[in-house]
């Protein structure tokens, strides 16, 4: 089993949140440090450390993350003037959870991707 992380505890309620979804797949709560309007992390019940760990069972899991994607950005009505998804996988990516999660950010016009300078 994957070590508990901050966001297993969130998802059984160990510590608390402002949650936007839960169903068997998949939780979605706010982002602490939110960097936009509308911060929301989805993330996969089961503790998938990084992208890197995926296998073919997860499909159903990673699938549920953009369909609850979509039903957050139709829920604040972002669904047509858009919104970003973002996925890190490990620390040279900017992941700091070693658990998958997909960062939704929305509310105005979001900045540049933060691509590194070459």
């Amino acid at each position: 089993m994957a070590e508990e992380t901050i966001f297993t505890k969130i998802i059984n309620g160990t510590i608390p949140s402002k949650l936007v979804y839960h169903d068997d797949l998949v939780s979605a709560f706010a982002d602490i440090n939110p960097k936009a309007e509308h911060h929301i992390l989805i993330v996969t019940n089961k503790p998938i450390p990084s992208v890197s760990a995926v296998t073919t069972e997860d499909e159903p899991a990673l699938g549920r993350l953009f369909t609850v994607a979509a039903k957050i950005a139709k829920d604040l009505g972002v669904s047509e003037s858009g919104y970003r998804l973002i996925v890190n996988c490990g620390p040279d990516g900017g992941q700091e959870v070693p658990h998958i999660h997909m960062h939704f950010l929305a509310g105005g016009k979001l900045g540049g991707l933060g691509f590194p300078q070459r």
